[in-house]
């Protein structure tokens, strides 16, 4: 996995005990070679991650799946996601969403000089805020909308905003842009959320907001990285605007059932 420190940050973070439980730990399944070296990994917990250097690990992955299939996703590079979701299609439930092509993206410096806006890490005060521009985003970006889960919604970003890793720009009261890390290794953080409510595009607050976090962030990992659907020009713009390149292609299968 760490031969691929941008397609695998998640995984990799499970198997560094980054959800800090060994529930998470246990639901990761390791495929070894003929030589018994690992050549893929998946996780099977609320989405199915995945990570494989061969067919024969993917393939394996599709037969754990049968006592695993109550996941909302499916994630993980294109060709290993399609591949495994060709093995176990005819058995598993319908998609609700297919994301077919998602650019992966990384970032591991930036210029000189850019604005000093105020750009902060989220704090408890900004629950409510943070968590009413989130449901927004995952409402109209993956047709779920969290709020049906409430306590466990509010609870997921409660503890990212403890960990440090959600980041605002709020003015006035208002919030312009926030984002937040989904995980981090010692290779990479990758950033998630990447959101500015519509009312508020169109005046540059994304990029202006984007630098100076990405800024930040960087004095703390090597990289950052993301994935965004490629459909999503703007956001594609924004990110390379800002001086993230290209590094690979993740595939998304999303079920709201």
């Amino acid at each position: 996995m760490t031969r691929r420190p941008y397609e695998n940050v998640f995984l990799q973070w499970i198997v560094e005990g980054g959800l800090g439980t060994a529930a998470a730990y246990e639901s990761v399944v390791v495929w070894r070679s003929y030589n018994r070296l690992v050549a893929g990994a998946a996780f099977f917990g609320p989405q199915i991650v995945l990570a494989a250097e061969d067919v024969a690990a993917i393939d394996a992955f599709a037969i754990e799946a049968r006592e695993r299939a109550t996941a909302r996703m499916i994630v993980g590079p294109r060709h290993i996601t399609n591949h495994f979701w060709a093995r176990v299609k005819s058995w598993y439930r319908a998609p609700s969403l297919v994301r077919s092509s998602q650019p992966l993206y990384a970032l591991d410096h930036m210029p000189a000089g850019g604005d000093e806006i105020a750009v902060r890490q989220g704090r408890s005060s900004d629950l409510e805020t943070i968590a009413a521009n989130s449901a927004e985003m995952m409402v109209g970006e993956l047709g779920y909308d969290p709020r049906l889960h409430r306590a466990n919604f509010l609870q997921g970003i409660s503890r990212l905003i403890e960990r440090g890793w959600w980041w605002v720009w709020i003015e006035d009261g208002e919030l312009r842009f926030q984002c937040n890390i989904g995980s981090r290794t010692a290779r990479t953080a990758q950033i998630q959320g990447v959101w500015t409510p519509p009312a508020l595009r169109g005046r540059g607050y994304a990029t202006r907001a984007m630098r100076a976090i990405c800024r930040r962030l960087l004095n703390d990992v090597p990289s950052l990285s993301l994935y965004v659907n490629d459909f999503n020009t703007s956001a594609i713009e924004l990110y390379e605007r800002v001086g993230f390149y290209r590094v690979g292609e993740f595939a998304t299968y999303l079920f709201n059932d």
